[in-house]
């Protein structure tokens, strides 16, 4: 059986360790034939987790409860990283103070189904209304692209839209091409008091999957801590891995993100985190009491695998 693992964003540094277990040949050198395919939005890329056509699922966490309510159906097997990993960039030309949510006001400012909730409860948390006081948009292209970060940069370099709520790689190629200055990077402590613990990426397995094939999803799980080891070793193995996916200008960037973002690349499914997410699920709406025991979230048996990384 080929193993499929779907996530929603590409040309990134999100899911990347992902990316890097397939194109680094990690699965391979383990007997697993594996596939990298791009199902955009992220609860897209859960209904195909549900539905059988993915075998594994690489995104944000809290997003998982779209498909799986109340963490019935699916467990977290290892995180891809830590923290939440979007950025909030806008127009250079407008000067914004770091971590001042307040420039968004009467802005368009493009986000993805999925990311949106942590820009919603972040401006929630400062006393902005995400439905009343800007415009939250999807930039022109989203639907059909590999990378809605990448996309987003080019709609706020055309002048579509004055911001966007998306990944490092789209920040980046903004900061870089002079039109875009990041206000919130949350996990590096920018805006509200615990917005970094809303959510963070996570591969993830259904309940039949872990119980029909647990040595397959260990070998996933596995391949994944080699990869973000590898990565913090030497941030150059990234290009390696992205040069079947990334075009050039990306290309020249992923080893610095992932050099910059080396220190996130950490398997554990920390308790706190995974407490700290399901609050954020229960004030968003998607999960109906944030006391959820660990193990009904997260795959116990797999986490020798993270802590002996």
């Amino acid at each position: 059986m080929r193993l499929r693992i779907g996530l929603p964003d590409l040309i990134s540094p999100s899911y990347f360790p992902a990316i890097a277990a397939v194109e680094l040949g990690l699965l391979e050198s383990a007997g697993v034939d594996a596939q990298i395919e791009v199902v955009f939005p992220v609860s897209k890329t859960f209904e195909d987790l549900d539905n059988g056509k993915l075998q594994l699922a690489a995104g944000s966490a809290h997003a998982a409860l779209y498909q799986f309510k109340e963490w019935r159906g699916c467990r977290l097997v290892c995180a891809l990283s830590q923290d939440m990993y979007w950025f909030l960039v806008v127009r250079k030309d407008l000067h914004p103070a770091r971590g001042d949510l307040s420039v968004v006001k009467d802005l368009r400012i493009a986000a993805a189904p999925g990311p949106i909730d942590g820009l919603r409860q972040m401006l929630q948390a400062v006393g902005l209304d995400p439905d009343r006081d800007l415009s939250i948009v999807s930039p022109p292209g989203a639907g059909s692209s590999i990378s809605f970060g990448v996309t987003a940069a080019k709609a706020l370099e055309l002048g579509a839209v004055d911001g966007f709520w998306a990944n490092g790689m789209g920040a980046q190629v903004a900061v870089d091409g002079g039109y875009g200055e990041v206000v919130v990077d949350a996990r590096r402590g920018d805006g509200p008091l615990g917005a970094a613990h809303y959510t963070f990426p996570a591969l993830v397995a259904t309940g039949q999957m872990i119980e029909e094939q647990p040595d397959l999803v260990e070998k996933a799980v596995r391949a994944v801590v080699d990869a973000q080891n590898a990565l913090r070793r030497d941030p150059n193995t990234a290009r390696e891995a992205a040069r079947h996916y990334f075009p050039r200008q990306e290309l020249d960037l992923i080893s610095s993100l992932i050099e910059r973002d080396s220190a996130f690349y950490d398997p554990v499914l920390y308790p706190e985190k995974v407490e700290a997410m399901n609050r954020f699920a229960v004030e968003i709406g998607i999960l109906s009491d944030a006391d959820v025991p660990y193990n009904r979230v997260v795959a116990t048996q797999f986490d020798s695998i993270w802590r002996n990384r």
